[in-house]
């Protein structure tokens, strides 16, 4: 084994973020600097004595930089256990100088991937080091690089319990590498696969705790929230104010913002309770918009969350104040909106930006997860088929889009009934579909006269076509498809109902 009087560090990283203070405090330190190619020269452009890879496997680089430290100098370097005497005898025999410290952290595939850019030699010594972590610090994150020099100045050394915990990260750091090469393969970023299709063989998530979430579903659990990799609009929305999120704040909070960015060009605010709309409507002013979904359901929408799709102006704040509201969620405020807000000390104030809906929907069970591709709405009318002897009026067909955009939202089994572009009643969560629709019609106290009622699955009988008329409803929107669509079209035809079949159904569990 080649004698070294230092500590060996190999440096070799793609986020170079504080690269050049960790390696002159290594040296500081008294420690000696192994690295190559971008690494190396940003160090040695900064004044740094480095040691090229070279120099240690007697190798230059080769192959288009494909093979670089895939070497016995470096890898033995890193895995040797310095207390297993075969070892020390295999370094001595083949001159190979111990690693102490790797810091190295990977090229994000996901943001250009290629054949080229799949790293062979990163990820072999993150995870050669990882697994020695007993003798070897490995570091994949710039933010640890001061906790490390911290220990090292400290005490000498690193403590076991932080090469642990770096270790378990850099197992997560190549773990998540690998799925996004995975993926791009499902993507058929690699070319067609056989088993291309909407669902991919097999699924690797890879997730980091993002958000520490106030208590879980209720106050005796633990709750976080992780995102993945590419990030998502929770990543980047602001929180202004209020107590932290709770889990149900964040869960009702995503279905609000997924709806009201879902409802079209208009001006439209939704009110959200566990999950479900309680009050929706679109307008030409956004004030007036919350004041009308407000007053859809303004019982249910005491202690909601708030969605609206426009900047928040101080009228619609000074309306939102008086009403008790968990979370409030505008893509932003204009001035003096959020000191109106903020006043209120226990509201939650988001702002966020807008949503990409992911392009699976993944659910948990015992022993694994449920995996489908996610609901879109269509609102082609062209697609659709008016059953009925009378058409719709344009001011119904106006109804029915947004009663389908909502329906599709809500809990099954559900009945929304729209007037004028106001959910005036809205039955959700029911175990059969004429209590939907006695629930919307209670809710509505009359406000649905000429307005439209849409149901996510077809009526199985015509009792439930029979409530919407009743209700005051003269447009109706479902699926179809039930075996007695005759008679319900019988009954819509009976009352002068205007009738459309979507032949899509959304139900929502």
């Amino acid at each position: 084994m080649t004698e070294s009087t230092k500590p060996r560090a190999l440096l070799s990283a793609y986020d170079k973020t504080g690269m050049v203070e960790f390696g002159r405090a290594l040296i500081d330190l008294g420690w000696e600097l192994v690295s190559s190619g971008g690494t190396a020269r940003v160090l040695a452009e900064a004044g740094l004595t480095v040691i090229p890879t070279e120099d240690v496997t007697g190798f230059p680089e080769m192959l288009g930089h494909r093979v670089v430290t895939l070497h016995p100098a470096i890898h033995g370097g890193i895995l040797a256990d310095r207390t297993d005497p075969s070892h020390v005898a295999d370094m001595e025999t083949y001159s190979v100088t111990a690693i102490d410290l790797v810091a190295v952290n990977l090229y994000p595939f996901s943001s250009d991937p290629s054949i080229e850019l799949i790293d062979i030699g990163g990820p072999a010594m993150v995870r050669g080091a990882a697994k020695n972590h007993s003798q070897v610090t490995v570091l994949v994150n710039p933010i640890d690089y001061e906790v490390v020099l911290s220990e090292l100045r400290t005490g000498g050394a690193v403590t076991d319990v932080t090469r642990r915990r770096l270790a378990r990260d850099a197992f997560a750091h190549t773990a998540a590498y690998d799925a996004a090469i995975v993926a791009w393969f499902d993507g058929q970023g690699a070319g067609e696969l056989p088993e291309s299709g909407p669902l991919p063989k097999t699924l690797h998530l890879s997730a980091t705790r993002s958000q520490e979430l106030r208590y879980g579903e209720n106050p005796h659990q633990v709750g976080a929230r992780y995102s993945f990799p590419e990030g998502g609009c929770w990543d980047l929305a602001e929180q202004h104010g209020g107590k932290e999120m709770s889990y149900l704040n964040m869960y009702d909070a995503d279905a609000a913002w997924r709806l009201v960015c879902s409802l079209g060009e208009l001006p439209a605010a939704v009110v959200i309770k566990h999950a479900n709309a309680c009050g929706a409507a679109v307008d030409a002013d956004i004030t007036s918009a919350y004041i009308r979904a407000h007053e859809g359901d303004p019982t249910s929408a005491f202690g909601g969350i708030v969605a609206v799709n426009r900047v928040m102006p101080v009228a619609l704040a000074e309306a939102l104040a008086p009403v008790f509201t968990e979370v409030i969620i505008a893509p932003g405020y204009e001035p003096g909106a959020l000191e109106v807000l903020l006043a209120k000390k226990n509201l939650r104030v988001l702002t966020a930006p807008p949503l990409e809906v992911p392009e699976l929907d993944i659910r948990s069970i015992s022993g694994g997860l449920l995996v489908q591709t996610a609901d879109t709405v269509s609102l082609d009318r062209g697609a659709w088929t008016v059953v009925t002897n009378r058409q719709p009026t344009e001011s119904e067909w106006n109804d029915m889009e947004l009663a389908w955009r909502l329906v599709a939202r809500v809990t099954s089994n559900t009945i929304v009934l729209v007037k004028d572009g106001q959910a005036v009643g809205i039955g959700a969560g029911q175990q059969n579909r004429r209590d939907a629709g006695r629930i919307a019609a209670s809710k509505a106290e009359g406000r649905a006269v000429g307005g439209a009622c849409a149901s996510d699955a077809f009526f199985p009988f015509r009792d439930g076509l029979d409530a919407a008329a009743e209700a005051g409803a003269t447009a109706v929107i479902q699926p179809g498809g039930s075996i007695r669509d005759e008679e319900v079209i019988a009954a819509a035809n009976e009352a002068n109902m205007a009738m459309v079949f979507t032949a899509e159904r959304h139900f929502k569990h």
